[in-house]
């Protein structure tokens, strides 16, 4: 066999190898707790007004994932005790908290995370997809963009201004 085909075969396999193990340390590097850090930008579907958002997502070997989002950081107790409060002080509890659970798919391809949502905070969420951009700046930061525009479309990455900025809980 010629040095050339040699080369190629060598030059083949690793292409192959590299190619079937990036997958995996991506979800490697995805798996675990990840606090929020910041909010860019205003939620096309809900239009959230962020004052010091908290948050947590998580994401699991297993394929699941659960995220939690307090939008204001600072939500009030209800005054007459946990199961007391008053009918405006559930709905700004509810307003201003935001959950989904459920699995979560890669496509490396297209850069981006599908949570399948098994349930959430807003009842019609259950069983839609939310498709996120997914961008790792080091090994200790995670940006998620979501896709839609709040209109059942589709918003161009160059032209997304939604960015959530999670950092990775040690």
């Amino acid at each position: 066999m010629s040095n050339g085909r040699v080369l190629l075969l060598i030059l083949s396999c690793v292409f192959l190898f590299s190619a079937e193990s990036r997958p995996d340390n991506v979800s490697k590097k995805l798996i675990g707790a990840w606090r929020l850090v910041s909010v860019e930008g205003t939620d096309a579907t809900f239009h959230f007004a962020y004052d010091h958002p908290t948050g947590i997502i998580t994401y699991d070997r297993s394929g699941w994932m659960a995220v939690q989002i307090d939008v204001k950081g600072a939500r009030k107790p209800f005054v007459n005790g946990p199961a007391f409060g008053t009918t405006e002080e559930k709905a700004a509890a509810f307003d201003n908290y935001l959950a989904y659970y459920g699995t979560y798919t890669l496509d490396l391809k297209a850069q981006t995370i599908t949570h399948h949502l098994e349930d959430a905070s807003p009842p019609n969420w259950r069983g839609v997809n939310n498709v996120r951009w997914f961008e790792f700046q080091g090994d200790d930061r995670l940006l998620l963009i979501p896709r839609e525009d709040g209109k059942g479309g589709v918003i161009d990455r160059k032209n997304a201004t939604y960015k959530l900025l999670w950092e990775r809980i040690k």
